[in-house]
């Protein structure tokens, strides 16, 4: 589930599913993707923070979510569609406090936010490929943009794992906390809800630029990430984690 509270300002979005490693489901994912929607006309919302549970942020898509949309002709209507979309559309500054694994769109998540902590045992992984997928959220466009075409690669299609401190060095994390890492995302999402909040939208949208390529880059990976759901490769993929899910 999707614990929401408000703070200064602050709409706190918790994934709170722990028995699952916060794995992401359609419910939760329309959870946060009306959360994004609905902050984008309301006045008292000046900035969201994502968080998760001690030691996971997320361990990704919910398999299930994955094999239901095996054998469609699409993806549309997917809740995750609606929560990538909302994040292209999203009108209000992100922060992101992440401790433990940050895995599928946990990790790209990131690239849309505008301050990332981590403590040192977080581990942000994208194995698309390893699964037969490719990339989602806009990630094939903003990760060379944000840390660099031989960092994206090595994360988003090689699918190794960068460590906090290898994440902060790469430019996708701010900072690296030792201690309380929520506090320290939380101190910092009030920051910005302070500032004068037509000041900071004006500049973050300076800043973002136009986000026309981004959205289209964003249907073009959910159109591919929809086929290749039915490829056998994906389909090999899938039944060889699940065997050893259960091994």
């Amino acid at each position: 589930m999707i614990r929401k509270s408000s703070e200064d300002g602050v709409q706190i979005l918790r994934l709170d599913r722990p028995e699952k490693k916060n794995a992401l489901t359609g419910a939760m994912y329309t959870d946060l993707a009306e959360a994004l929607e609905a902050g984008n006309t309301d006045d008292n919302v000046r900035c969201h923070l994502f968080c998760g549970r001690p030691e996971v942020f997320t361990a990704g898509n919910d398999i299930g979510d994955f094999l239901q949309y095996a054998g469609r002709s699409g993806m549309s209507d997917a809740p995750v569609v609606r929560f990538l979309r909302a994040l292209v559309c999203n009108e209000k500054p992100l922060v992101a406090a992440l401790d433990g694994i940050a895995i599928g769109v946990g990790a790209t998540l990131l690239m849309h936010c505008d301050m990332v902590f981590a403590s040192p045992r977080t581990v942000i992984h994208s194995p698309f490929v390893d699964l037969g997928l490719v990339p989602e959220a806009g990630s094939s466009l903003l990760g060379p943009r944000q840390i660099g075409h031989a960092r994206a690669f090595e994360l988003l299609c090689l699918g190794r794992p960068f460590s906090a401190r290898k994440a902060e060095m790469a430019g996708l994390v701010n900072e690296v906390v030792e201690g309380d890492v929520d506090a320290a995302a939380l101190a910092c999402a009030r920051e910005i809800a302070a500032k004068p909040p037509e000041a900071m939208a004006l500049s973050r949208r300076l800043l973002r630029g136009d986000t026309g390529q981004l959205s289209e880059r964003v249907e073009e990976e959910i159109r591919i990430f929809a086929s290749r759901l039915n490829s056998p490769e994906t389909i090999a993929a899938f039944q060889a984690f699940m065997t050893k899910k259960k091994a």
